[in-house]
Order: structure tokens, then C-alpha cells, then sequence
């Protein structure tokens, strides 16, 4: 019983019905602390009434005091109780000699909250000393503030009781549509776990809480599906790219295994050694790329200097540029800066570099820029060789992808995958830009 209790307070229906019990008793609250301010407020006006009204008795002229307070009583009671004030006048001797009011005098002075009345009435009064010896006594009856006190605990009350409907009612609605919107995310949840990996979160256009929880969620899953739709590729790619060079080391080990003469064996046992560095190099690269994809490298980004690192890194270029008979064009802002990671940076400068330098013929123009605007940095390689066909340009950032043309040229097909992998890393992407020859421009950005 208590876990179910316990289960209930935690719901949403639990947590809306909290909310609806706090805002009923704030308004029980309020309505006391209301109920209290006014009643004092009516109180002090009944005392102002009757301390006004004994200073304006105590003031009528005559030498005998008691004689014109007298006079003066029953000129006021002669107009029919026009304030509802009530009056008792006593000697010295303790004898009432005027008034009318029909209660027990109060034996001390000054205010008296409830002084009753032989009829069951209740009044508030002032006990004042006349000058010469008696007393003089000032009712001002409290039906009317009685039944403003009625009136507001009634008032408050149907106030409570409709607060507490409309926050039940409130706590069901609320409950009744939040479990619906949970309830459609939980059924899409179940579903994607039961194996319809197409399957995404309910999203209404209505641009709410659930709305963006439920887009984040489909971005997540467009993600691991991004991932795992990459992983079967990386898969089918190396099982068909690595097959031939496996093959060739295992020819190379079959050799040195039948073969008698020590030097051909040799040759053929170096052979197979650099088959399998080949090899190795190949997996480096994949677990690299992998590595980069995971996001992981985000943790590590610091404030990077990129303009003076990229101009660094051309001037550790230009010699073997101009040696393979190339022209390096710099148009490097040294003024850029980025948040990311600078080893990172310069690999992805350093394949498209060297990209440019295995696939295009001696005499090939190479331009490198660097240049910010409103969105970011951005990095383009470019050159006016050859270039690619419009077949080959759609999937050279994919694992293992190379142009017919360059299958004679050495590489893999694993650079422009770690180019594109770096960019979106560091919330950008790579991609080519259309014209003459060969261009990749990569957008870099910091997140906001």
C-alpha cells in the first residue's frame, strides 16, 4: 500500500495533484491572513466611532457636566439610533442618570471589545471618566461587523472549494495529457527496441517541452542510425577492400614457405612484412576515424590558433610542393582562431594537402584559404588538376572510396573519411565545391 502511494505521489498525476493542494492551501493562506486585516480594519473603525463621538459628548458646554452629557445623550437617542451607537451615563455614585443602552456598564475605562446587550446583541465600547466624578460609556453595536465576518468565511470558503475542484480538475487534465504524450514517446521507445529502428518519436508542430524532447530524441536516433548504418559500410568495406591485400600476404607467406633459397625466401619474407604494415596502417587509420566519430575528442578542445598553424604547417609543405613541381598559392588569415583540437586540425590540413599532391599532375596550381564569416571558419583546398567526375564526387568522404584514377596511386580511400569526420567533430562539414579541378571546403564552428 505504501509503495503504491509512493508510486502515485511520483506520478504525474501525483505531481499535478501537489501543485493543485499547495495553491489550495495558498489560497486558504491569503484568505486568512484577508480575513484577519479586515476584521482589525472594522474594529478600528468601531473604536474611531466611538472615541469620536465621547470627545464631541465631552465637549458640549454647561457648567454641570452631567446635566448637559444628559442633554446631550438624549438629544441623540431622541434621532433613532442613526449611528447604531449606544449610551450610558453614571454619576459618582455609580447611578445611571442617562442612556439607554441596554447592557451592563464596564467597571474600568477605556475599550471594552464585547459588551453585551440583555437581547443577545454584542457591541464595542469606550469607558470614558467625566470631569467632576462619573462615567460616561460609547457602544457602537458590531452586528454589522459580524456579518462582514460571515460573509468574507463564506466568500473565502466557496473560494477554497473552487480552487481545490479546479485544481483537481486541473491535476487530471494535466496528468491525463502529459501520460498521453509520454505514452505515445514510451509505445515509439518500445518500438525501436522491438527492432523498427525507423520508428521516431511523436513530434506535433506545436513547438512544446515534449515537442523538443521528443526532436532531440529523433536527432539522437538519426545519429545511431547514422552510426550503425556506417558501421555495416566499415564492415562490407573491409571485408572487400582488405581482401586483395590479405590475399597478396598470403601468397608472399606461401612463397617463403616453399621456397629453398635463403635470398628468395627473404625477399619474399620482407615482402609480407610490408604487406602487413600496409595492413596495419590500414586498421590505424579505420580506429582513427572511429575514434573521431565517437565525439570523444570534444572533451579535449581548447582555444587553437589556427590561422598561425595552418600557416605553419604550409611552410613545412612548400618544399616538397615545389620539388613535385607544384605551385602553393597561401591565402591564410593568421588572425583565426577556433575552439577544437589542433592535432586534430592540422591531420585534416595535412590529407587534403597531401591529397592534392598524390592525384594531380606536375604543374598543378594548389590554394589553400582560411577565412571567417557569421558562421564559422572556413578551410578550402583546392586545386586546378583533373578533378573528379560527377559519379566519383558523391562518395569520396565515405570509407575506402577512390576515383577509378587513382586506384594506380597509392592510399587507401580512408582520408577525405577522416577529413569528413574531423569537420563534423569540430560541428562542421566537408564538402566539394563545384568549378574547375578539385576543391574541398570544410566549415568549422564553436557551438554557442
Amino acid at each position: 500500500m505504501r509503495r503504491s502511494l509512493s508510486r502515485l505521489w511520483r506520478s504525474t498525476f501525483g505531481l499535478a495533484a501537489i501543485v493543485s493542494a499547495v495553491l489550495a492551501l495558498a489560497t486558504l493562506a491569503i484568505g486568512g491572513i484577508a480575513y484577519q486585516v479586515t476584521h482589525e480594519a472594522l474594529e478600528e473603525q468601531l473604536d474611531h466611532r466611538t472615541a469620536t463621538e465621547t470627545r464631541a459628548l465631552l465637549a458640549e458646554p454647561g457648567a454641570d457636566r452631567l446635566a448637559a452629557l444628559a442633554a446631550a445623550i438624549r438629544r441623540r437617542e431622541a434621532v433613532a439610533e442613526i449611528d447604531h451607537l449606544g449610551y450610558i451615563l453614571i454619576n459618582a455614585h455609580g447611578r445611571r442618570i442617562a442612556g439607554s443602552l441596554d447592557a451592563a456598564a464596564p467597571t474600568g475605562l477605556g475599550y471594552e471589545e464585547f459588551l453585551h446587550h440583555a437581547d443577545g446583541r454584542i457591541a464595542q465600547s469606550l469607558t470614558t471618566a467625566v470631569p467632576g466624578g462619573g462615567r460616561l460609556v460609547v457602544a457602537a453595536d458590531r452586528g454589522a461587523l459580524g456579518q462582514t465576518d460571515r460573509n468574507l468565511l463564506i466568500l473565502f470558503a466557496v473560494a477554497f472549494g473552487a480552487m481545490l475542484l479546479l485544481g483537481a480538475g486541473g491535476a487530471w487534465t494535466v496528468g491525463a495529457i502529459t501520460a498521453s504524450r509520454l505514452n505515445r514517446i514510451d509505445r515509439a521507445a518500445l518500438a525501436i527496441i522491438g527492432g523498427d529502428l525507423q520508428r521516431r518519436m511523436p513530434v506535433d508542430g506545436s513547438g512544446s517541452e515534449f515537442d523538443r524532447v521528443s526532436t532531440t530524441l529523433n536527432r539522437m536516433l538519426d545519429r545511431i542510425g547514422a552510426l550503425m548504418d556506417n558501421l555495416r559500410q566499415v564492415s562490407s568495406d573491409v571485408a572487400h577492400d582488405l581482401r586483395t591485400p590479405l590475399t597478396r600476404l598470403s601468397h608472399r607467406l606461401d612463397e617463403a614457405l616453399a621456397t629453398g633459397d635463403g635470398a628468395a625466401r627473404d625477399d619474399a619474407i620482407t615482402a609480407a612484412a610490408a604487406q602487413a604494415e600496409e595492413l596495419l596502417e590500414i586498421f590505424a587509420a579505420l580506429l582513427r576515424i572511429s575514434e573521431v566519430e565517437a565525439m570523444g575528442v570534444r572533451r579535449h578542445f581548447r582555444r587553437v590558433a589556427l590561422g598561425d598553424a595552418i600557416g605553419d604547417l604550409l611552410d613545412t609543405y612548400r618544399p616538397d610542393v615545389e620539388a613535385s613541381g607544384h605551385l602553393l598559392v597561401d591565402s591564410v588569415d593568421r588572425a583565426v582562431t577556433l575552439v577544437g583540437d589542433r592535432r586534430l586540425l592540422l591531420q585534416l590540413a595535412s590529407n587534403l594537402l597531401d591529397n592534392a599532391l598524390r592525384h594531380t599532375p606536375p604543374g598543378t596550381t594548389i590554394s589553400v584559404a582560411l577565412t571567417t564569416d557569421d558562421d564559422g571558419v572556413i578551410l578550402t583546398v583546392a586545386d586546378d588538376g583533373p578533378g573528379v567526375g560527377a559519379d566519383d564526387a558523391g562518395r569520396l568522404f565515405q570509407r575506402f572510396s577512390r576515383t577509378e584514377r587513382s586506384r594506380s596511386s597509392d592510399g587507401h580511400g580512408l582520408g577525405l573519411a577522416l577529413v569528413q569526420a574531423i569537420a563534423t567533430a569540430h560541428h562542421g562539414a566537408a564538402r566539394l565545391r563545384d568549378g574547375r579541378g578539385f576543391a574541398v571546403e570544410v566549415r568549422l564552428s564553436t557551438p554557442r
